[in-house]
């Protein structure tokens, strides 16, 4: 595919017909349940150095995001990322433009809004390091061979609130996913992130279940949050 865009930008002509990438990947199968989910908090929770991972474990079930998203998130003002009053978290910060992978505007429950209320700057302190997730899958015992990668929150997210949501509400998924994109009629008729109301039902219920099996997941009657700030300046790849 890329050597057939070169080609045509070159203005010379392309004689063959490109594979569509979507025929040649083999997207993985495996999902985690809301029991290995928590088992992977709980790994996080265990060390003050794993703030980082704690806060990307947090911020994926929260938003449903892809890692790119969750990485590139900030509450700092001037990126116009988290709206506070309206509890809602635009994956999208301003000036960006966005891309095929459209980033959504997803609400946010009430019970973890505290947390974004209290951090300043990105929502992953210091990254996360692809040493730290592997650490966390030979743990964990989680398949390895790409099943497992930084994606998996993401599809085990979505998977679960499928099967929650049904297929006839199904469509607040694509959006919070971003596989819907605003049309034309959106301009007339703005979305609000309000109007996704099962969805994020459905994510409220899924971070209490973590939280009843991995107590400081989320809420702050535990001192996960001090845990986390303090991971975050302790050690880059915690």
């Amino acid at each position: 595919m890329q050597l057939a865009a070169a080609m045509s930008w070159a203005r010379e002509p392309v004689g063959f017909r490109p594979i569509p990438l979507k025929d040649l990947t083999n997207s993985p199968s495996y999902r985690a349940d809301v029991a290995t989910l928590a088992a992977m908090f709980r790994h996080a929770l265990e060390s003050k150095r794993r703030g980082s991972l704690l806060a990307f474990l947090r911020f994926g079930v929260i938003s449903w995001g892809r890692p790119d998203a969750i990485m590139d998130a900030s509450t700092e003002v001037h990126r116009g990322q988290w709206h506070s009053a309206a509890r809602a978290f635009a994956l999208n910060p301003v000036g960006r433009r966005q891309t095929r992978k459209y980033r959504a505007t997803v609400p946010v429950p009430e019970c973890v809004a505290w947390w974004l209320d209290e951090s300043k700057g990105p929502v992953v302190p210091q990254g996360l390091s692809k040493s730290t997730w592997r650490r966390m899958e030979v743990a964990l015992g989680l398949p390895g061979g790409g099943q497992s990668g930084m994606r998996l929150v993401r599809r085990s997210v979505a998977t679960i609130a499928r099967k929650r949501l049904g297929e006839e509400n199904w469509i607040q998924g694509r959006i919070m996913l971003g596989h819907v994109q605003p049309t034309t009629s959106d301009i007339y008729a703005v979305s609000d992130p309000a109007h996704l109301g099962r969805a994020l039902a459905v994510t409220t219920e899924l971070i209490s279940e973590i939280e009843t099996l991995a107590p400081g997941a989320f809420y702050r009657s535990f001192t996960a949050q001090a845990d986390a700030t303090e991971g975050a300046s302790a050690a880059r790849n915690g």
